[in-house]
């Protein structure tokens, strides 16, 4: 498919909409455990997945799964102060390690929404 302006938008908003999940479940994720990890990954999954139904293609799952990462590898470094928002307790590796599964899956196992107009109707 060759690029269009539409569709470069479209990645680049998935991007954003990606690491605003991201940040958003990296927030989350320790505040009300098992309800906010399964909050921030089901997050993740919508995202990833509405990104290939909203492209119709793998790479939309890539593109959000791409700012997704970004955020929580910017939010995991800690700074001089010693401001940390993800630690390294087995929460925070469940989130990470499962959005990162769950972007996997999203792209390998599940079927993109079908392409061109419906097909006509047999027997009539």
């Amino acid at each position: 498919m060759t690029p269009t302006p539409a569709r470069i938008g479209a990645y680049a908003l998935l991007v954003l909409l990606g690491a605003v999940t991201g940040a958003a479940g990296v927030l989350v994720h320790a505040a009300w455990f098992p309800g906010g990890l399964l909050l921030a990954l089901l997050a993740t999954t919508g995202v990833f997945y509405g990104g290939m139904y909203a492209t119709g293609t793998r790479s939309g799952v890539g593109a959000s799964a791409a700012g997704w990462l970004v955020a929580i590898v910017l939010l995991t470094v800690s700074r001089p102060e010693g401001d940390l928002l993800i630690g390294g307790g087995s929460v925070s590796y469940a989130y990470m390690l499962g959005g990162m599964a769950i972007a996997v899956i999203c792209a390998t196992m599940m079927q993109l929404p079908p392409q061109g107009p419906p097909g006509a109707r047999l027997g009539k």
